[in-house]
């Protein structure tokens, strides 16, 4: 399938735009079969002494503020995820952005199983991926999650399946979408790239919009933007709606009752002892156990790898109990509704650390949410975690802290924090302020606690 797509490339004026991981990983991938076709790379940032480059006669590199000027005098422009063109309005421009996800799709979309929300997507795909290897099927875990999708391309055979976490930005220019196609919720989210709320919802019920009646679109029907996003469109994809209650089914719809996940009037899951802990992972078993149902996986083997997966890195990891304080790492929560689950889940939080950077999200619900909750202790952080307990400060009876960093976060919960109880990190908020990523935050944060800093 790589030479369908190498054959669309060659001869064709080709800008890079976005020159990050998947950047490079593009361009690697034309240079190993187009070696002496001209390529133009674009970005911000001043790439000239990446390795990578050296020596490649065969390039032009445009950098600073103006390289988004003079976009139409190239054919194709694979974009990466990270740019944000949300204020493009030439449509012929528009027409001619691509990128990695999308030049897969156009050759092998049949294979693809495309999962996006604005949360629970990372664990969704990482534990549906985990069912179909666990069960020998030829498999790989490709896109958001780190992976770009034309890396290992030459290794993908006619009846590989590809589990593709699909973030906004990647959904965003699409013209084709995957043969299964995954909405688990739509919230707030990505505010500062997409523009407002309207768009970045657009960009993810954009994974719908090129199906046809044999293809398949599941979503979450108990979320409100998500269900009238579905009631108000056009969707030619068969309809499979997941529910976190037991309400009335109808023909193709799964419901959960009794601690048992049903499709239709068959018991897929049932649930025990799991690693995955909360509600909020619950609802995500829901839409991996119907996958495994409409793909004929052993069901039984399926729930096996459900209750032994422990979850991923950054998402309420325990980093151990020290002074008889537990701390819990969960960086990877950049909206109050996943810092909202990870407190319900764990239970037995007594400091919650939040905050970071402000990206336009409403927090008005989860002001509601901290003054009302169980938790004493409020360690607030630049920059929405002092806007909000500056206003928490007045209205309610917490014990609000202010701190500049995590060190200065740690050492307060750390002398705050009931034994016995939980401290929690948990940002409701990106980490890009003062962090490159989640990633980088949650080491740092581990560190702390563990004194190896």
């Amino acid at each position: 399938m790589y030479k369908e797509i190498i054959e669309k490339l060659r001869n064709k004026k080709i800008a890079i735009l976005g020159f990050g991981k998947e950047g490079q990983s593009t361009y690697r991938f034309i240079r190993k079969y187009l070696k002496d076709q001209f390529i133009t790379i674009l970005d911000l940032k001043d790439v000239r002494n990446n390795d990578l480059l050296s020596n490649d006669k065969n390039l032009e590199i445009v950098f600073g503020d103006e390289y988004l000027d003079n976009l139409d005098r190239f054919d194709l422009i694979i974009k990466a995820p990270g740019i944000s063109l949300k204020d493009l309005k030439d449509e012929e421009v528009r027409k001619k952005i691509t990128s990695q996800l999308e030049l897969l799709l156009e050759v092998n979309r049949q294979n693809v199983i495309g999962i996006t929300g604005t949360k629970g997507k990372s664990t969704t795909t990482s534990l549906l991926y985990q069912v179909f290897k666990d069960q020998n099927r030829d498999v790989y875990l490709l896109g958001n999650i780190g992976i770009p999708v034309l890396d290992q391309i030459e290794e993908y055979k006619d009846d590989t399946t590809l589990v593709i976490e699909m973030s906004s930005h990647q959904l965003e220019f699409i013209k084709v979408s995957p043969h299964i196609a995954i909405v688990l919720n739509l919230f707030q989210d990505h505010l500062d790239h997409d523009g407002d709320l309207e768009h970045y919802h657009n960009n993810k019920m954009n994974i719908y919009n090129y199906q046809d009646s044999s293809d398949i679109m599941i979503y979450a029907d108990d979320n409100e933007y998500l269900h009238n996003r579905v009631a108000k469109g056009k969707f030619k994809g068969q309809h499979y709606d997941i529910r976190f209650d037991d309400s009335p089914k109808k023909s193709n719809s799964v419901r959960i009752k009794d601690n048992k996940i049903y499709f239709q009037d068959e018991v897929l899951y049932e649930d025990g002892k799991r690693e995955l802990i909360g509600d909020h992972n619950l609802k995500n078993i829901m839409f991996v156990v119907l996958v495994a149902k409409l793909m004929g996986l052993d069901l039984k083997k399926a729930k096996d790898t459900i209750n032994t997966f422990k979850g991923l890195k950054y998402r309420m990891e325990k980093i151990g109990t020290f002074d008889e304080i537990t701390y819990y790492n969960d960086t990877i929560a950049t909206i109050p509704e996943a810092t909202i689950s990870a407190i319900e889940a764990l239970k037995d939080v007594d400091t919650l650390i939040f905050g970071g950077m402000d990206r336009g999200i409403e927090y008005g619900n989860f002001l509601t949410y901290l003054k009302n909750c169980h938790i004493r202790n409020l360690v607030c952080m630049p920059t929405t975690g002092y806007n909000i307990g500056k206003i928490l400060e007045k209205e309610s009876n917490k014990n609000i802290f202010f701190a500049e960093t995590l060190q200065e976060a740690y050492d307060i919960s750390k002398n705050k924090t009931e034994r016995g109880k939980i401290c929690l990190l948990s940002p409701a908020a990106s980490s890009y302020e003062y962090f490159k990523n989640f990633e980088e935050k949650g080491k740092c944060f581990e560190e702390i606690v563990r004194g190896e800093k």
